[in-house]
């Protein structure tokens, strides 16, 4: 498979990791059976619970997963979908720093 330069979601995904361990908080993988469409991550840090959705560059979210975030945002969450490192760090910055 050739290469595109784009970040891969798995790279993103690892970078939301590094970062949140290095903040003191986790990024857990949420797995919700039953509830398809989830985000991937529940980023807790400081008292705050955050759910993230990673994806490889430029890609969006699916029609249910957004169904998913709309569904956490009206429960009062943030929902974020990070689809770079950059984007990464801009989600921290905004709940965690």
């Amino acid at each position: 498979m050739p290469k595109t330069g784009k970040e891969s979601e798995k790279k993103t995904e690892r970078y939301l990791s590094e970062r949140m361990k290095a903040l003191g908080g986790r990024a857990v993988k949420f797995v919700s059976p039953g509830w398809a469409g989830v985000p991937d991550r529940v980023c807790l840090c400081r008292g705050k619970a955050v759910f993230v959705e990673l994806k490889s560059e430029g890609e969006k979210p699916r029609a249910l997963q957004r169904a998913r975030h709309a569904e956490l945002k009206k429960m009062g969450f943030m929902v974020y979908v990070c689809d770079t490192k950059a984007s990464v760090d801009d989600m921290i910055c905004k709940e965690f720093t």
